[in-house]
């Protein structure tokens, strides 16, 4: 078994409204509260960076499922959406919904487009932070997928 270690180091100056840094590897920027929940909005925050985490996860997990199948892809991009909730003053991050965009070089086959169908559901199944998130956080998939024409 390898156990892969990360690590990060976080500054934070004072309360609630404060800016702080963090440090993990190549990621390094000021965080803060969104201006959404009434925060100066500096940086990143923890709902940023969960569904960044989700997003790059699921993304790189696709990328490599269609490149063990061999798949002729031709373009590949992603958007992603997070949704809290605010209710009676609890915050609770409820859904993310990803939305790829894939399509396969010209003259790919149908059999390779119905491939590449079951990896972008499969993508999202075995990603690690899905599985670290799944049963807390709703994952949605609103994938568009094709052939070149």
């Amino acid at each position: 078994m390898a156990l892969h270690h990360f690590h990060l180091q976080a500054d934070w100056p004072g309360g609630r409204n404060s800016v702080g840094k963090i440090a993990a590897g190549n990621l390094q920027t000021s965080i803060s509260i969104p201006p959404e929940m009434d925060g100066p909005g500096e940086g990143t925050n923890p709902d940023e960076m969960l569904l960044g985490a989700a997003a790059t996860c699921y993304i790189i997990t696709l990328a490599a499922m269609i490149e063990r199948a061999s798949l002729p892809l031709s373009f590949m991009d992603l958007k992603s959406e997070g949704q809290v909730d605010v209710t009676n003053g609890v915050f609770t991050y409820k859904r993310i919904i990803h939305r790829p965009t894939v399509r396969l070089s010209k003259g790919a086959t149908n059999k390779e487009l119905d491939k590449l169908k079951k990896l972008t559901k499969l993508a999202e199944e075995s990603c690690m932070i899905s599985r670290a998130i799944k049963g807390n956080v709703e994952l949605e998939l609103e994938a568009d997928v094709s052939v070149e024409e």
